[in-house]
């Protein structure tokens, strides 16, 4: 098989990898706050509720989530879903692992803060809300970006896992012309696919923290 017909397989798998970062992204960070709010609730079962969900999450391998949430529907209720599952649950296993995730890197950052800055804003006029999203949140965001970009690259790399449901990304295919071709190149054209968008990744984050080194 020639190179260019190698690269052109990886670069398929490789747009269904960013589908699958990107839609993971969009999803899990916003869901990743109103968990970390659920976890701070005062109400004693939330709390309780949100700390097992994310133990669980966190304890346990996102492969077993995947196939949890692709296979559970038939082995538990019996319900034959259509091939175009496979994609939702990729989807919906990684949104739900990287919330819980982010949820615990959210709750880090906005305990931080120091109490005096809700009493500063209080005495100034500000409603809770006000002074969450206009006082806190961007303080907060500048002060987790860097976990919040361990977690994106790591994030890169485990699209990888979504073979274990037959999603068809660019580690798979990377395997299969491997496989059919008895060659270890294309595993070595994955990883600089990986790095590549690893870099692009780390490069982005990096200049977004740097536009908020004013909050300093």
């Amino acid at each position: 098989m020639e190179w260019s017909v190698i690269l052109n397989k990886l670069a398929e798998g490789m747009v269904v990898s960013i589908v699958i970062f990107v839609l993971t992204l969009l999803l899990s960070l916003p869901l990743g706050l109103i968990v970390a709010f659920g976890r701070m609730s005062r109400n004693f079962l939330l709390r309780n509720f949100i700390k097992l969900y994310i133990s669980i999450m966190r304890g346990t391998p996102l492969m077993l989530q995947l196939m949890v949430v692709y296979f559970g529907p038939y082995y538990v209720f019996r319900i034959r879903l259509p091939n175009e599952y496979r994609f939702i649950a990729v989807i919906i296993g990684f949104v739900i692992n990287y919330a819980a995730y982010f949820a615990e890197i959210y709750r880090g950052g906005i305990e931080s803060m120091p109490v005096g800055q809700y009493e500063a804003a209080y005495i100034l006029g500000y409603s809770k809300t006000q002074t969450f999203m206009r006082i806190i949140l961007p303080q907060v965001i500048k002060r987790i970006l860097p976990s919040i970009t361990n977690e994106t690259i790591t994030l890169v790399k485990d699209t990888s896992l979504a073979q274990v449901i037959s999603v068809s990304e660019m580690f798979t295919q990377a395997r299969a012309i491997a496989s059919r071709e008895a060659s270890v190149l294309p595993f070595f054209a994955a990883g600089v696919f990986y790095y590549i968008f690893n870099y692009i990744v780390a490069f982005a984050m990096e200049w977004f923290e740097k536009k908020l080194s004013y909050f300093r």
